[in-house]
């Protein structure tokens, strides 16, 4: 990491939109003061970036996948601790609920990671700043950086100060399995058929793909949902499709039946 914090010191023009008074308005809302703030720095750079920037910078992912290993492991413990009579299974599921990148982009938007990224002019101009999936993973960045510069207390600290929220909402309610897994059984119990997924329309440049998909029954649409993969897109589509048609009566396939 020395390395990547030489290279950083080298650029700082090109760094930054990141003054040293953003960065501190930052780590205000992190929470958190860096003692080497060229981290954080690295933390905000998104990739798009390096396509109009020449010189010795790096992207945040190398940070994005320290962070996102430090969140899982942080969020592991605490459930760990916090719900000692759920199984292990239930525990998976819980921990993907709170680390899935719907979450994490939702809390970076919250704590305003988007107005000091970094980005290509055309990242820009698209709405990056307020794209949940590059809040997620910029917020992944900064609990790498926090991880490197204050070690495992430091973001321990981090991560279940941002995520309070989200562990209360599971206190009150554990029952989060898979989206999928719970609108197959829906879907099987009550017309004893299961969902599809057909994938609609594909997006946005290679770096930045969005899928949209949709749930059926037969030809009927269950629900839809997007996302940066076809995976993540079907659970979205999954998920409105349980909020939107468990509630309400049978499809007009499923009443067509004999």
């Amino acid at each position: 990491m020395a390395k990547v914090r030489a290279k950083q010191s080298r650029t700082a023009p090109a760094v930054g939109g990141a003054a040293p008074e953003a960065l501190a308005e930052l780590e205000a809302a992190l929470g958190y003061r860096f003692r080497d703030r060229d981290l954080l720095a690295v933390a905000l750079v998104h990739r798009s970036y390096l396509n109009e920037v020449r010189g010795a910078i790096e992207s945040n992912e190398r940070l994005e996948f320290l962070g996102d290993a430090a969140i899982g492991f942080v969020v592991a413990r605490e459930l760990y601790r916090r719900f000692p009579r759920v199984h292990e299974g239930q525990l998976t599921e819980l921990r993907a609920h709170l680390v899935r990148w719907e979450t994490l982009g939702a809390v970076g938007a919250k704590l305003g990671i988007g107005a000091h990224l970094l980005l290509s002019r055309g990242e820009e101009r698209s709405g990056g700043r307020a794209r949940p999936l590059i809040l997620a993973r910029a917020y992944e960045a900064v609990a790498g950086a926090i991880l490197e510069d204050g070690g495992y207390q430091a973001v321990e600290r981090f991560v279940m100060r941002t995520l309070r929220t989200e562990m209360r909402t599971l206190e009150a309610d554990t029952n989060v399995s898979d989206v999928k897994s719970r609108l197959q059984n829906w879907a099987q119990a009550r017309f004893g058929d299961a969902p599809t997924y057909h994938t609609i329309e594909v997006s946005g440049p290679d770096h930045a793909r969005t899928y949209r998909v949709q749930a059926r029954l037969g030809e009927q649409v269950l629900g839809e949902g997007s996302g940066p993969n076809k995976r993540t897109a079907e659970r979205a589509a999954a998920r409105a499709a349980l909020e939107t048609m468990v509630s309400e009566r049978e499809p007009a396939r499923a009443r067509g039946r004999g």
